[in-house]
């Protein structure tokens, strides 16, 4: 039997998405996401919020440093993965990210056209599309993943 790794997260960015590239010039951008649940506690409502780390490879992490900006509400599809690493102190640590393969800018059509610093408020086409209220960005893989269609 197949498995399934799948992550979809509704959040705001933590920070502008930090871009780099390795060998090869292969572009990896990565940032925070917020995503926070309200319930109630003893008649109080109580907010918990969760971070994540996002990263995004290859063409999309091109996308993500052109369009994404900190506080934007973004939809996020990918897979979760754990790696770990030594440390400065030779310490083994664990990080655990979420290998983003597609997303979605949410918001208002106002929220794109209020800041005018946001790269999405200068480029006409991005208009265009924040004015349907939702951009989608996805990984375009060449993989077969077996699937029919």
């Amino acid at each position: 039997m197949s498995s399934v790794n799948k992550v979809i997260l509704v959040g705001h960015l933590g920070k502008d998405p930090e871009l780099r590239y390795l060998e090869g010039n292969i572009s990896v951008a990565s940032f925070p996401l917020a995503t926070s649940e309200t319930f109630n506690r003893d008649g109080k409502r109580v907010e918990q919020t969760e971070w994540h780390t996002v990263v995004m490879w290859r063409g999309l992490a091109d996308v993500a440093a052109k369009y994404l900006t900190k506080g934007r509400l973004v939809y996020i599809e990918g897979r979760l993965r754990t790696r770990s690493y030594e440390d400065r102190e030779g310490i083994r640590r664990f990080a655990t990210e979420i290998v983003a393969e597609s997303f979605n800018l949410l918001g208002r059509r106002s929220d794109f056209e209020n800041n005018a610093n946001s790269p999405v408020a200068s480029d006409k086409k991005a208009q265009a599309q924040a004015q349907e209220q939702q951009v989608d960005f996805t990984e375009n893989n060449d993989e077969d993943d077996g699937l029919p269609f």
